[in-house]
């Protein structure tokens, strides 16, 4: 009896300690370098049994390379997410010149009436399930309010200034998506539509430019993730930015208690330039943040394996709370049961 109960506690120990790094691996959504699945990424699927990887231009060069890449990686895993950036305008990865349709900016859509607009949403939609992509990183629900924006006015990225037009627009773009089985996000949490710097290059400050009315879109638009942004606001939190603010994501908790909440890449010059790597995993794990995006293409790439342990050795020095790891992996566990689903 005694043999009995010591190897159930062994059993039960090396399942645990198995179930924590599998639950911090699948925080990690990873961008790679190629158009196939090497080695490297198959361990990081199939072994490290990391919860999603990104795409860009870089992995896309056909519709039949695309298709036939997405089904090695489902191959590996038939739950893991696979994301790309499919806003149309300046912001899609999936372009003519690879086979596909390139779209119109979301400034542009937005002078359509909502039944075209559907209509085109869906032919986007309609592509991306084709190519095998289960999580479009859009739509982005910022408001035009600055026309001095590079990062989202210039660029037409937003529906524009009036919140209600900016939901109306976005449920379209995520009743869409969802006909054929594409989970949709909202970005950039807390409203980067009012900044003057991108946060792509550097610090960027947002605290004398932001309203609340920013906030509206997150809220009452239909998504199923939140991406975080890189943006000071000390409205919200006079330390962090948004990514590192418990403070600040305390907001989506509040209100949407089982959204998940994704970060923009963590390799962007806001964060990089201004953290090191650990007080970035300490911070944005705290804060609430369930998925780490790390799309190695913006600095020095970072291995999914490396990220793990950090964050193990974290958790196991008490830096980082398995409370929050459990939290974070609860959810991502309940989006995708919702893979494949229509809704």
């Amino acid at each position: 009896m005694i043999r009995s109960l010591l190897v159930l506690t062994l059993f039960a120990s090396t399942l645990f300690a198995e179930s924590l790094r599998e639950k911090i691996a699948q925080m990690i959504v990873i961008g790679f370098n190629g158009t196939t699945v090497d080695e490297q990424l198959k361990s990081d699927i199939k072994d490290l049994k990391i919860g999603g990887v990104i795409l860009f231009s870089k992995n896309i060069k056909s519709r039949s390379q695309l298709k036939k890449l997405t089904s090695s990686l489902k191959a590996l895993d038939s739950k893991l997410i696979i994301a790309v950036d499919q806003e149309g305008g300046r912001v899609q990865r999936l372009r003519a010149k690879n086979g596909f349709k390139n779209f119109l900016s979301a400034a542009e859509v937005a002078k359509l009436l909502p039944y075209k607009a559907y209509r085109y949403f869906d032919q986007m939609a309609k592509e991306l399930e084709e190519a095998g992509i289960n999580l479009n990183l859009a739509p982005v629900v910022d408001l035009a309010t600055n026309p001095k924006n590079g990062v989202i006015y210039k660029l037409q990225r937003s529906y524009g200034k009036d919140p209600k037009r900016v939901i109306t627009y976005a449920n379209l773009f995520t009743k869409a998506m969802h006909k054929h089985y594409i989970l949709t996000t909202l970005k950039h949490f807390p409203g980067h539509g009012s900044s003057l710097k991108d946060s792509h290059k550097g610090f960027v400050d947002v605290t004398k430019t932001w309203s609340k009315k920013e906030l509206e879109p997150f809220f009452k638009s239909n998504a199923d993730l939140i991406m975080t942004a890189h943006i000071y606001n000390a409205h919200l939190d006079s330390e962090y930015p948004a990514t590192l603010s418990k403070k600040t994501l305390s907001i989506i908790r509040e209100k949407r208690p089982d959204t998940l909440i994704i970060s923009d890449d963590m390799q962007m010059g806001a964060i990089q330039k201004n953290y090191d790597l650990n007080t970035t995993l300490i911070q944005s794990i705290d804060a609430g943040v369930d998925l780490l995006l790390f799309g190695n293409q913006l600095s020095h790439p970072i291995e999914a394996k490396a990220l793990v342990d950090r964050i193990e050795k974290l958790v196991q020095a008490g830096k980082i709370s398995k409370n929050s790891i459990d939290k974070a992996y609860k959810r991502i566990k309940k989006l995708k049961e919702r893979l494949d689903e229509k809704r």
